[in-house]
């Protein structure tokens, strides 16, 4: 059921994925997951997690392919991030490094990981990030999970807008790599919630 409920969640546009990665597959996920995905009967049923951590995604490889996909998308090519020998012999961090906005935006990603939203959720608006921090690197070939507390939770006409702490860590790290206050707006099938 949960890998149906991954399919229905990706964004308009994204059928489902022909060659899974390995750790979508369920056994695997019950192996790996500190927190099973937080699923939701109703949005209105949100008010009641505020201040609690929800969920705790799997562990995700930030390989040096990734990165390199990510500086040709976003033009950033600095050599931190793109040239691993150079790295490792002139940087303070003695490898190459993921850019922040890449381990940014892999939220998004988390977040499909570690909430199953109700059935009549329609859709999902980004609005946007009030604090972002960056406290730490992400060496290429780490492994990042995230964890997510909701912050706070509101009804608005329409929708639900919730603003969530994520905290993106790096496996074995004493300092997460990432921070932030990331609100998102639910709007439901119906209109009410």
């Amino acid at each position: 059921m949960w890998m149906f409920q991954w399919h229905r969640l990706q964004p308009a546009g994204f059928g489902p994925c022909k060659n899974k990665p390995q750790r979508l597959k369920p056994a695997s996920l019950k192996a790996t997951h500190s927190m099973p995905a937080f699923i939701l009967d109703s949005l209105q049923s949100l008010k009641d997690y505020v201040g609690r951590e929800i969920a705790t995604t799997d562990w995700l490889p930030v390989t040096q392919e990734r990165i390199l996909q990510f500086a040709d998308a976003t033009g950033d090519r600095q050599w931190i991030h793109v040239d691993p020998e150079r790295a490792r012999r002139e940087s303070p961090y003695g490898a190459a490094i993921a850019h922040g906005f890449l381990t940014l935006s892999l939220m998004s990603h988390f977040m499909r990981e570690a909430i199953q939203l109700p059935d009549n959720v329609r859709q999902t608006i980004n609005c946007g990030l009030n604090r972002v921090r960056f406290p730490a690197p992400v060496r290429a070939g780490e492994k990042i999970r995230a964890r997510v507390r909701l912050q706070s939770c509101r009804e608005l006409p329409g929708s639900v807008e919730a603003v969530f702490d994520i905290t993106i860590e790096t496996e074995g790290a004493e300092k997460p790599c990432c921070v932030a206050e990331w609100i998102l707006r639910y709007y439901s099938d119906e209109g009410l919630l």
